[in-house]
């Protein structure tokens, strides 16, 4: 893989829109989010309009379970008399769970089969599934995906609380809630964090969350905090490469190449500007 990197030219990087992206600040560093509009439109401007708003800024995280979800939102939320307003955003959005087949957006289809879905591959960075048959397609719950928590109603999410998946791929949420976007940089802040000792994961103590300094969109922070990062595009043949560089390892030490890949086992290189 990193023969097929080297040899990548500037054509095959992009740069995510700053418009776009969300600078999450803990204490102990910087985590860069990338949001997908094209699959999550409400919940990425419901988003917005919440960062626009320092909702976020001050908020904790509230739940780490091991193999599973970090997850962060306001811990008062469920007390109407204590909770954080939303301003201006919406308190409940259209389910975004999955959005029509467009030719207009790219789709780099993976050789292998899936076991969720007819047909997996990568859409402008992101894992995604697709049935070509109902003509629907959705993002995919691998390592690294943001999501809107919600209640049993399918309407019950805005954006106001979000998870991150850092342990084995849970496919099986797939279609079930609305996955917003991705980590690029910074998963190591929050996947490396003290597991929660409550029922899935939950802080128990309050001195146990570790709050949020900030969130802001890049768009909106001076250039000389950004933290510049290019993100290998998924539609070029550098990017083809690279996965058959994992699906056949040639390298010395593998002396069985396992010939296949699955989605949530593609790498996603990025890098400083």
């Amino acid at each position: 893989m990193q023969q097929v990197l080297e040899a990548s030219s500037a054509a095959d990087w992009r740069r995510p829109d700053p418009a776009n992206t969300l600078y999450l600040d803990l204490a102990s560093g910087r985590v860069i989010i990338e949001l997908a509009p094209h699959y999550a439109p409400l919940h990425a401007s419901n988003i917005k309009t919440m960062v626009s708003a320092h909702y976020f800024d001050g908020l904790t995280i509230l739940r780490v379970q091991d193999n599973y979800v970090t997850q962060w939102g306001d811990p008062d939320a469920g007390d109407a008399a204590k909770a954080r307003s939303l301003g201006s955003a919406k308190k409940t959005l259209a389910p975004e769970f999955e959005r029509g087949i467009d030719a207009n957006l790219p789709f780099t289809r993976l050789p292998d089969g899936d076991v969720y879905a007819p047909q997996v591959g990568f859409s402008d960075g992101f894992p995604v599934a697709r049935d070509p048959k109902g003509g629907k397609t959705w993002l995919a719950h691998c390592y690294g995906m943001v999501g809107a928590g919600r209640d049993n109603g399918v309407e019950t999410g805005s954006g106001a609380e979000l998870y991150v998946v850092i342990g084995e791929s849970p496919r099986h949420l797939d279609r079930n809630i609305a996955l917003v976007g991705r980590v690029v940089q910074g998963m190591d802040l929050l996947a490396a964090l003290p597991r929660g000792d409550g029922a899935m994961g939950f802080y128990t103590r309050p001195e146990q969350r570790l709050p949020i300094k900030s969130v802001r969109r890049e768009a909106d922070v001076p250039a000389a905090e950004r933290t510049p990062v290019e993100l290998l595009r998924t539609d070029t043949p550098t990017f083809t490469a690279l996965v058959e560089s994992r699906r056949n390892r040639s390298d010395e030490w593998y002396k069985r190449p396992a010939g296949k890949i699955s989605l949530c086992n593609v790498p996603l290189p990025v890098r400083r500007q």
